[in-house]
């Protein structure tokens, strides 16, 4: 059972209770510390500063870099705090102030922080002339930032900040509070020589306008943080060049200044007149439940072969005998007009529905489609009824192009009880596409890997 911080020792104080719906029940929460270190530079008693009580030599020496008192490690002649009595004690060349000026702040506390001089006259960054990230380089930063929040998690009320190059994590800190961390960095960043010119600043909390000029001082071209900037932020992002992202969370997040930092890929052109067809009308007998429904890298099978459907082709349609299973699906759900024949009454349903005369045909359990192959295919239809590729066990006829003129040899073999798929192959003109021409495209042959059985799903789904 948890008491209050300093209460240790005094058997009549309260524990930490908590309220769980009903009543006041034990709770084993800790509240976070809060540490005042008084600072002394050249004698005089410069400033106490409120903040998390680990790494504070880190944070004196950033603080003093922020205030524009120090700009090398040589600057600074000796550094010792001693934890027991809450006190730094620094020698620095050159002169110190008196007082430093402070400024009103949106930040925590009492909003009072101190200028950032490192922040005045610095250079404009140029966005066009780079660094460029894509988006996932800031979404990347985040989630690095939240594996090292390693306080957080166990305490709760810390904020933290972290320096990425765009791949790995550089630097990170944690604090009580926001502008705090930053200045852990500038204090650990100066001690081991890190450059951070150019770097992405990933922070949990609001961005304020001190945290923004702090990040320009340090040379910071982006700055993502998972909530809101500040108006005032904004503006001093725009005039220095830096780019801004707000709520970056759940894949998405807002640009509010210089978003031309950010490379966005170009989305290729969709493939002109042909119709995407996911066939999702099998009876998924050996999986033993819906193959389309399985969840696979946060979404379900269909899902993830949507999306990709979604970015070639204009239309995709879906033919499947239960059509209300898919309603979360944003396209046309059709059905199968020759009902438990299989595979090919699907191919003969996304024909006969298309609003074009071709259709790339796909399985519901084939997550890997590669986009290059498929546009090789369409780009091979013409005077072909079928366009069909080769895989390691023979042709591939659920990864494959059809053309309206071959719906009469389809109706026919359904009609007359032939229900395999290529049972019509020998009445139309079929272009066969080699392994070794695939291959070109999609050397490990991916695109055509599927699943039939728990066992193919575990192999798939854990990169088997």
């Amino acid at each position: 059972m948890n008491r209050l911080p300093g209460k240790e020792g005094k058997g009549g104080d309260p524990p930490v209770l908590r309220y769980d719906g009903r009543r006041l029940v034990p709770g084993d929460h800790v509240p976070v510390r809060e540490y005042p270190l008084a600072l002394t530079v050249n004698g005089v008693e410069l400033a106490t500063l409120l903040a998390s009580p680990h790494d504070l030599h880190y944070l004196v020496a950033g603080f003093l870099r922020m205030q524009g008192l120090i700009r090398a490690p040589g600057d600074l002649l000796t550094l010792s705090v001693c934890q027991e009595f809450g006190a730094a004690s620094v020698r620095i060349r050159g002169e110190v102030p008196a007082i430093l000026s402070p400024t009103l702040t949106s930040g925590c506390g009492a909003g009072v922080s101190f200028h950032v001089p490192g922040a005045a006259g610095k250079a404009v960054q140029i966005p066009s002339a780079g660094p460029f990230y894509p988006p996932e380089a800031l979404f990347s930063a985040m989630a690095a930032l939240a594996r090292a929040a390693e306080s957080y998690r166990s305490s709760g009320g810390i904020h933290s900040a972290a320096v990425s190059d765009g791949e790995r994590l550089l630097l990170a800190a944690e604090d009580i509070g926001r502008h705090n961390t930053i200045d852990r960095i500038a204090g650990e960043a100066l001690l081991r020589g890190v450059d951070l010119s150019g770097r992405i600043l990933a922070t949990s909390g609001r961005v304020s306008s001190e945290m923004a000029a702090k990040a320009a001082s340090l040379g910071i071209s982006v700055i993502a943080s998972r909530t809101s900037p500040t108006d005032l932020a904004a503006r001093i992002c725009a005039e220095l060049g830096i780019t801004l992202a707000g709520y970056v969370r759940g894949r998405r997040f807002n640009v509010y200044t210089h978003p031309e930092r950010i490379a966005v890929r170009k989305e290729p052109e969709r493939i002109p007149g042909v119709t995407g067809v996911i066939l999702a009308g099998g009876k998924s007998r050996r999986m033993g439940s819906d193959k389309a429904l399985l969840p696979y890298q946060g979404v379900r099978f269909i899902e993830a072969i949507h999306r990709r459907m979604v970015e070639l082709f204009d239309e995709v349609i879906v033919v499947t005998g239960a059509p209300g299973r898919y309603d979360f699906l944003p396209c046309r759900r059709v059905p199968d007009l020759f009902e438990g024949v299989g595979a090919l009454a699907g191919i003969h349903s996304g024909l006969r529905h298309s609003g074009t005369d071709l259709v790339f045909v796909t399985a519901c359990d084939m997550p890997h489609l590669h986009g290059e192959l498929i546009r090789h295919l369409c780009g091979l239809a013409e005077g072909a009824d079928a366009v069909v590729p080769e895989g390691e066990k023979g042709l591939e006829p659920l990864h494959a192009v059809y053309r309206k003129s071959a719906l009469p040899a389809i109706e026919k073999a359904l009609l007359d009880g032939e229900h395999r798929v290529v049972s019509f192959f020998d009445r139309v003109t079929v272009r066969r596409v080699r392994l070794s021409d695939v291959t070109q495209f999609d050397p490990s042959l991916d695109g055509f890997r599927n699943i039939n059985t728990p066992e193919d799903y575990y192999r798939l789904r854990d990169g088997g």
